[in-house]
């Protein structure tokens, strides 16, 4: 072990004559240390939402979907046969899919209409794993059956086996004039996707009535699918509408859902630069305290180079001290933000409970958690700046110690 290293860490313990030094060294530790831990809390919320809210857009819309220009689809058995055919396609389910408004005794909402065959959706959704009340396999063709979402029910006040009026945009000649479309239709059960805005739009019919109520024969509106990789959805769902001879319109959930995942990116990039500068903050704080630690031994180092010490040395004493204060501040942040990243819903919960009140309004943020997901990249990128910041910061004070002239140094004592 080199001289130079116990010099080092000799400096960092405290003395008598110099304990405000070593308490400012142990402020610079616990700034780097929230820093860090802020940083990696807030990276790992902001991952954990991304996850989740991709995780429940997927639960109920498909991968990718392809539909026809105008009225409908209408060979659609020949084209889901085609389709599921390819390599990177796992399943393949058609729908109808048109706005209506829902109407139950005195209370009427919106909602979106999506006319499915239950065992086909079942392999494109995870719909029948979020049922609330009732089975998703009730829906039957021919029964008028109704599955809605658990806000849009209560936003009607109905529940299972109570009945609701669907009022479509189609018209109907009678004699009293011309009236819209609407058929009575069972609830036969209510899903909870945990996503207030599907919970609150959304319900499903079997495909046989939809067909009915729309008036679409054997046509649907398109077919969704499920691939392999939904991060190939973008290539793969154009790659299958042109060997389908073009023609189709496509969609898949990035493009669905860009907004949200390039607003979430967007954040998670402006707050690693803003939290990094509370980091910086707390690292360069580390000046001050090299700087007072250099006033203070003059003399010392004085000393030092009279027995020899090179200023290369010198140099060295002063960036060890420096660099293990922004070591350990820095491992003490990377212990602590994953302690409370993994932690994070279970205290929040606690909070809330203490406190009364409810943090995240699903009306709002989409979801009624906290997720967390600790990603170790970003744990490994946040302390490798962060300790870096500390060690770019102990150059200046280390600078100026290895100028000391020990004759100009020594000159008072």
């Amino acid at each position: 072990m080199s001289y130079e290293f116990l010099v080092g860490a000799r400096y960092l313990r405290s003395t008598r004559a110099n304990r405000f030094v070593s308490f400012i060294s142990v402020i610079s530790m616990i700034g780097v240390a929230i820093g860090v831990a802020v940083l990696i809390v807030v990276l790992s919320v902001m991952n954990g939402f991304e996850q989740e809210l991709r995780g429940r857009i997927l639960s109920l819309t498909s991968h990718a979907s392809i539909s026809a220009f105008g009225t409908g689809l209408e060979d659609w058995h020949r084209i889901a046969a085609s389709i599921t055919e390819h390599a990177e396609v796992q399943a393949c389910a058609p729908y109808i899919e048109d706005q209506a408004l829902l109407i139950a005794g005195g209370h009427s909402s919106g909602a979106l209409l999506t006319g499915v065959l239950p065992a086909e959706e079942e392999r494109v959704s995870a719909i029948a794993g979020l049922m609330a009340s009732g089975a998703f396999d009730d829906l039957a063709g021919g029964e008028y059956g109704i599955v809605l979402g658990a806000e849009l029910a209560k936003t009607l006040q109905v529940s299972r086996g109570d009945r609701v009026v669907v009022v479509t945009s189609l018209r109907t000649t009678t004699p009293a004039g011309v009236m819209p479309r609407m058929r009575g239709f069972k609830v036969v059960g209510t899903f909870a996707a945990g996503m207030y805005e599907f919970d609150r739009n959304l319900a499903y019919i079997h495909l046989a009535d939809a067909a009915k109520l729309y008036r679409m024969d054997d046509a649907v509106t398109g077919l969704r699918l499920k691939l392999q990789d939904m991060f190939s959805a973008p290539r793969v769902v154009r790659n299958l509408a042109l060997e389908l001879g073009g023609g189709y319109y496509v969609d898949d959930w990035t493009r669905r859902h860009a907004n949200f995942f390039r607003s979430i990116q967007l954040t998670k990039s402006a707050m690693f630069v803003i939290l990094l500068l509370v980091v910086a903050v707390a690292a360069f704080n580390i000046i001050s305290t090299l700087v007072m630690v250099v006033k203070e031994k003059q003399a010392d180092i004085a000393i030092l180079r009279t027995l020899g010490a090179v200023p290369r040395s010198i140099l060295r004493i002063f960036m060890i001290q420096g660099t293990a204060i922004g070591a350990i501040g820095t491992l003490a942040g990377v212990v602590l933000g994953v302690l409370i990243a993994l932690n994070l819903e279970s205290l929040i919960h606690a909070l809330e409970a203490l406190l009364g009140t409810h943090f995240l309004d699903a009306k709002v943020y989409y979801m009624s958690d906290l997720p967390a997901s600790v990603q170790w990249w970003d744990v490994l990128k946040i302390s490798l700046t962060a300790f870096g910041l500390c060690c770019l910061s102990t150059l200046y004070p280390s600078w100026r110690a290895a100028r000391t002239q020990p004759a100009r140094a020594l000159r008072h004592d």
